[in-house]
């Protein structure tokens, strides 16, 4: 079977073996695929090493044990006072970590509160954190541990007083 294709002018029309043309056609195919398929494994390559270096070490929650206690109680408009106990899963203190607090009223249109805690004992920290309203909080725990590892943990502080 021939092809025919017409020229630009379209006055005489030139022929081409079909078998040919699907030659050509799948020599050209194969030479895209030789030449882009490497090329995109290197890019897939690079977007993986890059994704796994831009990820952070994560603690699983069965690796750490984050306990908290709370004064005054119940909780009232005021300064409050949150001890922590960060220990391993053999019970052992955590000693050595970062500990930040950001306190949010649960419905919308407060400023945030913050606080540092500050390690009192091996395992043990406190941080004194200031209720501006009364109302339901929620307490978001930012932690460091000293391997450098980072972890965050949330605690929901029902019907704070007001004084």
């Amino acid at each position: 079977m021939l092809l025919c294709l017409a020229t630009a002018t379209g006055k005489r029309p030139f022929h081409l073996n079909e078998r040919k043309a699907f030659q050509s056609l799948a020599v050209i195919s194969n030479l895209k695929t030789q030449i882009c398929a490497p090329v995109f494994c290197v890019l897939l390559l690079g977007v993986c090493l890059f994704t796994a270096a831009c990820q952070k070490q994560a603690v699983s929650q069965s690796e750490l044990t984050v306990e908290y206690e709370m004064t005054p109680q119940p909780p009232r408009v005021g300064t409050a006072i949150i001890t922590l106990k960060l220990v391993d899963l053999t019970g052992k203190p955590i000693s050595g970590a970062s500990v930040s607090l950001e306190g949010n009223m649960s419905h919308a249109g407060m400023r945030p509160v913050f606080g540092e805690a500050r390690e009192q004992e091996p395992g043990r920290y406190h941080a004194p954190l200031e209720f501006t309203m009364g109302g339901d909080w929620v307490i978001l725990l930012y932690l460091t541990l000293p391997d450098g590892r980072k972890l965050e943990r949330q605690i929901d502080v029902k019907g704070v007083k007001s004084s």
